[in-house]
């Protein structure tokens, strides 16, 4: 009986190859064996063209993560080109607070007969507190008094402080007192005039403790620190600030090189108003409950973060809003009138450069476009769009 022989396998299709078979030889002779069919393999070609321009290669980095069962998972929808501003600055979640915390520690001794109340603002020549009811005056000066300055008390950087304020003050008005470090004969007239408005004893010395030096132009009470009947002590009686209200922020490490000394920054106050100001300065560590963003600091080992304190150009607006929350935002590049897309819409290209996918009635065509500045997920592009075209971009 003759034989016939099947094919041992049987290859399947794949996407990329068409499996054809070729016509059949003639057969052999009357009981001869029949030769086995060739196969022949003819590749399939696939090609993609785009109407009115050459072929571009594009990479859909959304694609490359798809599994090879599951292409079809990724949705695609549209959004139009839009026309508007761009800004690469950055925004931080702040708090506005008085500048310049200071304790402000008693000299000499005796018994406290007299507070302010919080949020006095004194300025020097001011009764800053009472002891044994005698007005204890805020001068300013950086340098705290140690010692009485009299005649005879000979010559320093805390004599040269008194006269500066005397002489601020109005009290040394036609004596030619020179801001010096000599407590001269002019000096001792300068501060009876200043004993004889305070209507004490005029006996041209500064006693320790009748005078409290501190560095702020004028200062706000900010929260006391012992009650009436206190002794003096070591105990800081008040702490004052400053009379300005600043804002500090707390930026993570990647975010420091965006503060520059001196730089330009604006901050939305709480009644959607924003104010102009300047990068003050940038301590390591900052202030403990200082700012937002604290959590999870310290207990992890990591090092606290960095307080950039900013200085406000309009305080009559700041002062509004007091002590409160904040939103500072770094000033960076900027673009008006520049065409906007998702930087989801964009398409890296195999031979360089970006493209988007533009529809075009009922089929899209790809579009070669260049780019510009690039922030808050979307990107800046030119190069043959308008407004309104409707390009391809993933759900």
């Amino acid at each position: 009986m003759p034989r016939t022989e099947t094919p041992s396998e049987t290859p399947s299709e794949t996407p990329s190859e068409t499996l054809t078979e070729a016509p059949a030889e003639p057969g052999p002779a009357p009981g001869g064996r029949r030769r086995k069919r060739r196969k022949v393999v003819v590749p399939l070609v696939l090609t993609a063209a785009i109407t009115g321009a050459a072929v571009l290669g594009v990479t859909r980095p959304w694609e490359r993560q798809e599994s090879a069962a599951g292409r079809s998972s990724v949705e695609y929808g549209t959004v139009a080109v839009q026309k508007g501003s761009l800004s690469s600055g950055i925004q931080i979640a702040g708090t506005l607070g008085y500048d310049e915390p200071t304790p402000v520690v008693a000299a000499g001794r005796g018994t406290i007969t007299a507070l302010p109340a919080v949020g006095t603002v004194i300025k020097p020549g001011w009764k800053l507190y009472e002891a044994d009811g005698s007005a204890v005056i805020l001068m300013r000066g950086s340098r705290p008094l140690w010692r009485d300055l009299g005649p005879g008390a000979g010559n320093g950087p805390d004599v040269k402080q008194l006269k500066r304020n005397l002489v601020d003050l109005g009290y040394a008005d036609g004596l030619g007192l020179a801001v010096d470090e000599k407590f001269t004969k002019g000096t001792e007239t300068a501060v009876k005039r200043w004993q004889k408005s305070l209507g004490v004893k005029q006996t041209g010395t500064v006693t320790l403790g009748s005078v409290v030096m501190l560095p702020q132009a004028s200062v706000r009470v900010q929260q006391l620190g012992v009650q009436l009947g206190a002794p003096l002590g070591t105990t800081s009686v008040m702490t004052v600030s400053g009379t300005n209200l600043v804002a500090t922020v707390r930026p993570a490490d990647n975010q420091l090189s965006r503060f520059k000394p001196d730089g330009k920054v604006e901050v939305r106050l709480p009644d959607g108003s924003t104010v102009t100001g300047r990068v003050r300065s940038l301590i390591r560590g900052g202030s403990s409950g200082q700012g937002e963003g604290d959590s999870g600091e310290g207990a992890g080992g990591d090092q606290p973060k960095t307080t950039v304190t900013v200085t406000l150009d309009d305080q009559r607006q700041v002062q509004k809003a007091g002590p409160s929350s904040a939103t500072v935002t770094v000033v960076g590049d900027s673009v008006s009138d520049a065409l906007l897309v998702p930087v989801t819409a964009l398409l890296a290209l195999d031979g360089g450069g970006y493209g988007v996918k533009v529809v075009d009635g009922t089929t899209t065509r790809l579009v070669k476009v260049q780019l510009g500045l690039i922030a808050d997920a979307q990107a800046q592009i030119s190069g043959g769009i308008k407004p309104g075209t409707q390009v391809v971009i993933p759900k």
